[in-house]
């Protein structure tokens, strides 16, 4: 498989691991907790077991998800978290750790393709980190978990941010960090990209139908058609 650049009319991003570095900060919150444990660890290392522990527990929780949502009962789960961090705010994370280049990628590409947000997390969790970052205004489309009936890795949020950006699913890049992202990608004849700057790895995402894999979201600039086009326009005028 291989990127086709002359396909693509809009893109999607996943946020957690993607644009957000959730891993990484939820690494850190870990490595904070156990320090005081660290003489139990190899080496004494409490980073590289915190940070073997959040990606372990990623495949787990993806299934977790997946199951809910194929027995209906997500929106449900869904609800009650949105739900809970109404009554609870102070609950809600006060902080977020962006993945690097991302702002600069998006101020790029927003003048020549649409763009859109696909999560399968709550709003309240997805705007918390757009609205601290000033990010929303990038986007023409923000699916969370409930917007469809179905989550990634049902490609039901593709299909739907493809009619709200107005380009066939087909023409749409889907960019995540995870295998649910590009399975949904996938499922909807969309192109993926996989990143590794998030939950997933290289070989579990080329399993999955990557059709290019990168360190970072930003790595995807010079396979973006229309923005080097208009970039060599600029340098020949």
């Amino acid at each position: 498989m291989a990127l086709d650049p002359s396909r693509i009319q809009a893109i999607c991003f996943d946020v957690d691991g993607t644009l957000s570095d959730t891993d990484d900060l939820w690494t850190a919150s870990l490595e904070k907790v156990i320090r005081p444990l660290r003489y139990l660890f190899p080496r004494r290392d409490a980073h590289a077991v915190a940070r073997w522990a959040i990606m372990a527990a990623e495949s787990p929780a993806n299934a977790l998800y997946h199951f809910l949502d194929h027995h209906g009962i997500d929106n449900t789960v869904a609800n009650l978290a949105n739900w809970l961090s109404r009554i609870r705010p102070l609950a809600r994370p006060k902080h977020y750790w962006m993945i690097p280049r991302t702002r600069e990628m998006l101020e790029a590409i927003c003048p020549h393709y649409p763009l859109a947000v696909i999560s399968a997390r709550d709003a309240g969790a997805t705007l918390g980190f757009l609205e601290h970052y000033s990010l929303i205004h990038f986007f023409k489309a923000i699916a969370t978990a409930l917007t469809c009936v179905h989550t990634k890795p049902f490609p039901d949020p593709v299909f739907w941010a493809a009619k709200e950006l107005g380009v066939p699913s087909e023409n749409v890049l889907m960019i995540g960090d995870t295998v649910v992202d590009i399975r949904a990608g996938k499922a909807a004849g969309a192109q993926t990209v996989g990143v590794l700057c998030g939950f997933g790895e290289e070989e579990e995402l080329r399993r999955a139908g990557a059709d290019l894999i990168l360190p970072y979201p930003a790595d995807v600039l010079p396979y973006l058609q229309r923005t080097n086009d208009l970039k060599q326009t600029e340098e020949a005028d």
